[in-house]
């Protein structure tokens, strides 16, 4: 149900890249697919300066059905199954980012389409939240235009 393509529409964050990058970051596309083996293959496209880049990410299936494990030299989240979330129209995503230097907590919030509703971007809000998110580390990423060049 989580597979296909997704417009990141929002990212909250206590982590210091978040902190440091807030004011840079744009909305991205995101397409998630199954592969044989049951894990998710995630490539996300986004704008940055006048180009775009891709980060291709492969979440493992762990034992507990709807979590996903992810490791890299950087990062080690853990998304937990999307709470509020209708397949159709969007999806809230939360992880958890264990690094040596400490951990950190993450939502994001996908889309089909590239508007919500104020509702579904209240319940985002209220999402990360409950999270443990302040005010300042959540945000709706701006729309730039460039999303819709980017390719999939």
């Amino acid at each position: 149900q989580l597979t296909g393509k997704w417009y990141t529409l929002g990212l909250a964050s206590n982590s210091n890249w978040f902190k440091e990058k807030k004011h840079l970051m744009k909305m991205c596309t995101t397409v998630i697919s199954a592969t044989a083996d049951g894990n998710l293959e995630v490539i996300s496209t986004y704008p940055k300066g006048d180009h775009c880049e891709k980060r291709n990410s492969l979440y493992t299936k762990t034992e507990q059905p709807g979590r996903f494990s992810y490791s890299s030299p950087r990062e080690c989240p853990a998304p937990s199954p999307p709470s509020w979330t209708n397949y159709d129209e969007y999806a809230l995503v939360a992880t958890q980012i264990s690094k040596s230097s400490g951990s950190s907590t993450m939502v994001l919030l996908y889309g089909r389409t590239k508007e919500l509703s104020p509702e579904r971007l209240e319940r985002f809000t209220q999402f990360a939240r409950q999270q443990g998110l302040e005010e300042e580390e959540i945000l709706i990423l701006p729309h730039t235009g460039e999303e819709l060049g980017l390719q999939e």
